[in-house]
């Protein structure tokens, strides 16, 4: 059987408009790059400006094409959270929509925390295609009800956990001057210079931090760290039950106005 050569990039048809919606889609089955380009191709304010077949190509298509919106199968990388960060390390404007046969919660919570806009399953109908182009476009996400109470759990208890005690957790010595750069205001590259290393390491680092304490970012660990006196409870081992019993309500009155501030 004669093996069937790769569609190539496609370039912006003439009769769309200059300010039509411009969207790279990338997937490995080529039934499901035509069928995105003829439902697209009635409408007059979007276009495909590229079409490829694998995750590598997804990334240097983003820094090659100036698009809009990319409809990217999640079929072509085996850890997705890591495709949808190095798109946007490459063009972080673009608003990302992954493709999936059945997503989790624990993956649709993960690729929106990476900046992933929307989230659409292989048998969606070709309106609702559209319909979710235009609204990423516009700066909204897209899910359905299913995702969205997934997200509204995993919010509810994310502000749990900044705000009930938990038991103390095991941070290396490492891990915790990194946490004390950052609630410093300390950037990665500084962090980097005071504890010896290099700066994707320091990120490897607080992405472990992130998973242990249950937050998503910076400001997060931050208000964490208050809430908790983690730094204060790791460098005196009992100072966390003394609190307790010293003043009960000492870690929820930290984060209000009469608190101590705390660079992010």
């Amino acid at each position: 059987m004669a093996k069937q050569e790769a569609a190539p990039p496609l370039q912006a048809s003439a009769e769309n408009g200059p300010d039509a919606i411009r969207v790279i889609v990338a997937d490995s089955e080529p039934i499901f790059r035509v069928g995105v380009r003829k439902i697209v191709a009635v409408e007059d304010d979007i276009r495909i400006v590229a079409q490829v077949e694998s995750s590598d190509a997804a990334v240097t298509a983003v820094g090659r094409f100036n698009a809009d919106v990319i409809l990217l199968a999640c079929s072509l990388s085996e850890w997705r959270p890591e495709t949808v960060s190095s798109i946007l390390a490459v063009a972080p404007a673009i608003k990302i929509v992954l493709v999936m046969t059945d997503p989790t919660e624990e993956e649709t919570v993960e690729l929106l925390r990476r900046g992933a806009c929307g989230i659409v399953t292989r048998a969606i109908a070709p309106d609702l295609l559209v319909r979710c182009i235009r609204k990423v476009y516009a700066g909204e996400t897209w899910l359905d009800s299913r995702g969205v109470n997934w997200v509204i759990e995993a919010y509810r208890a994310q502000a749990s956990q900044l705000t009930s005690p938990r038991s103390r957790l095991k941070l290396s010595p490492k891990e915790m001057q990194i946490i004390a750069g950052v609630t410093q205001g300390l950037r990665n590259k500084d962090i980097a210079q005071e504890v010896g290393t290099t700066e994707q390491v320091v990120k490897n680092y607080l992405r472990k931090v992130y998973d242990k304490l249950g937050v998503s970012d910076r400001l997060e660990l931050a208000l964490y760290c208050m809430h908790h006196r983690l730094l204060e409870t790791h460098s005196n081992p009992d100072a966390e039950m003394q609190a307790s019993h010293a003043n009960g309500q000492a870690a929820a009155a930290l984060p209000g106005g009469d608190g101590p501030s705390t660079k992010t």
